[in-house]
């Protein structure tokens, strides 16, 4: 089990920060039942996805695009 350097320890494994991440991506589910499926409150869910995000993108392997085409952004 991953223990945090301040605070709890996790409830979660390692993967599983990843795989709530996935499922809440991937599945189009809401927080909510992400959350209840992982045994974690909405709060704690959010902060893992933004975190896993966070993460990605400091990697320089993930990137989101800076320009999107015309007609493709939200209104």
């Amino acid at each position: 089990m991953h223990v945090p350097a301040k605070g709890r320890a996790s409830k979660l494994s390692v993967e599983d920060p990843v795989l709530l991440c996935l499922s809440y991506w991937c599945e189009y589910r809401i927080l909510f039942h992400v959350a209840t499926s992982y045994g974690v409150s909405k709060a704690t869910a959010l902060r893992i996805v933004r975190h896993v995000e966070d993460c990605l993108i400091k990697s320089n392997l993930f990137n989101l695009p800076k320009n999107l085409p015309e007609g493709e952004g939200i209104d």
